[in-house]
């Protein structure tokens, strides 16, 4: 499964940046990879370890903004329509494997 982490954050007062790029190298450091700007995702064997990043990606929440997470099946994630632009080669390699284990 894939986790998705969709994010809207203010970029007003260097405050604003300063969480922002925290929270975005954070995600890296969790292992998530970016997909457009605000989404990042991460490949999960099960729910269970989707409940465990989500723990994670609490204890360095920025104070203002919106952070989502949605989970998604592979299957779900395979047949995500890209209208403009092309799937990116990270999607293609870790797409292209039928078991991923962390």
């Amino acid at each position: 499964m894939r986790l998705l982490c969709m994010f809207d954050l203010p970029m007003e007062t260097s405050s604003d940046k300063r969480q922002y790029r925290i929270f975005r190298k954070e995600l890296i450091k969790n292992g998530f990879t970016m997909l457009q700007y605000s989404i990042y995702y991460r490949t999960l064997p099960n729910r269970s370890a989707g409940k465990r990043y989500q723990h994670a990606l609490q204890s360095f929440l920025p104070q203002g903004g919106e952070v989502r997470l949605l989970a998604v099946s592979e299957k779900q994630f395979a047949d995500m329509q890209v209208l403009v632009g092309h799937r990116s080669y990270q999607e293609v390699l870790v797409g292209s494997k039928t078991l991923v284990t962390i």
